[in-house]
């Protein structure tokens, strides 16, 4: 196992820097350091000085990629994405235009993502399951039959509408929770109720189709007849041995949503006002901030290579049959 791991984290490094070159190309090309000035120096009267001044106090005054210019290997370090790319691999984010330091406001905003997205990850995980285990062991029956056309009917509808519809009749008819909002310690318990509640029920509808799927192949296989051929309970059938069997396809999908757990809800996170990571991702977009961009991007790209290796490794606790070589 430890050469497969050396080897899914070698590959790693080749993945992260054409992920840092696709998001560079794309940031530039859109947006290329001439327009940036302009947007952080105000559109109207920008005199080419200022423009010049601005990009060479942030670095944005040398070749994108390649400069021509520069002796032997220059030609290759003496540029903007060698010298804001190289450091990410260290994990040093550098400033954000407006000197923020973002590895600071890193540290900081991952606590609020967290705090909503590990009570929807947990209490999500335990109904959706539940409920696909419920809907397979009544299976062909009235309740079996309800419960898809719920399910469908959940995952048909927008995240949106579970978010506006959320705040309109839990926090603004009845009064029950602040619409949006955060604060600190104790006291934000208050305003994540609403927000992980609308995160539980938008995904019950998808996962609980899927494990339900899931459970229904696991239970028409050989060994689950062998083993209601000895005379064991439907329950015993489905709880022990169909959810043990079941467990690698759940994996793929639950392991690999982990690192999203760090890096917070693009949408939750707006719309209700949590100072977590998604906000601080949206944030940089909308200031046109590349150092922003860019430092989420690599880090959530790291973070999904690491759940992928997470998943690898937690098919061989769940199923001794499983070499990693």
């Amino acid at each position: 196992m430890t050469r497969y791991l050396i080897r899914r984290l070698l590959y790693a490094v080749p993945i992260l820097i054409g992920v840092n070159l696709i998001t560079f190309t794309l940031f530039f090309v859109v947006n290329p350091p001439d327009n940036m000035a302009r947007i952080h120096l105000g559109v109207k009267r920008v005199t080419p000085e200022a423009i010049a001044k601005w990009k060479h106090e942030h670095g944005y005054d040398k070749p994108l990629l390649w400069n021509g210019t520069a002796p032997g290997g220059g030609k290759v370090t003496d540029t903007i994405f060698f010298e804001k790319s190289l450091s990410l691999f260290a994990f040093q984010f550098g400033s954000a235009d407006d000197g923020r330091d973002i590895g600071y406001d890193i540290q900081q905003r991952m606590w609020p993502s967290l705090a909503i997205a590990v009570p929807i990850f947990v209490v999500g995980i335990l109904i959706n399951v539940t409920f696909a285990m419920t809907l397979a062991f009544f299976r062909g029956t009235y309740l079996d039959l309800w419960g898809v056309v719920l399910c469908v009917i959940l995952l048909s509808i927008s995240s949106l509408f579970y978010v506006i519809g959320g705040q309109y009749v839990i926090g603004k008819l009845l009064n029950l929770t602040p619409i949006s909002g955060y604060d600190t310690g104790t006291a934000a318990a208050k305003f994540l109720v609403l927000p992980v509640l609308v995160g539980v029920v938008s995904g019950v509808g998808a996962s609980t189709r899927l494990y339900r799927t899931v459970f229904l192949e696991e239970i028409g296989k050989d060994y689950v007849r062998t083993a209601r051929a000895k005379g064991l309970s439907e329950a015993r059938v489905l709880f022990k041995h169909g959810l043990k069997n079941a467990m690698i396809p759940i994996l793929t999908g639950v392991v690999v949503i982990i690192p999203a757990l760090f890096l917070g809800s693009l949408i939750l996170e707006s719309f209700f006002g949590v100072p977590g990571l998604g906000s601080y991702t949206i944030d940089g977009i909308r200031s046109q901030d590349f150092a922003i961009v860019r430092a989420m991007v690599f880090l959530g790209s790291a973070l999904y290579i690491v759940g992928l290796i997470l998943t690898d490794v937690s098919y061989t606790l769940v199923d001794p049959r499983v070499r990693l070589e």
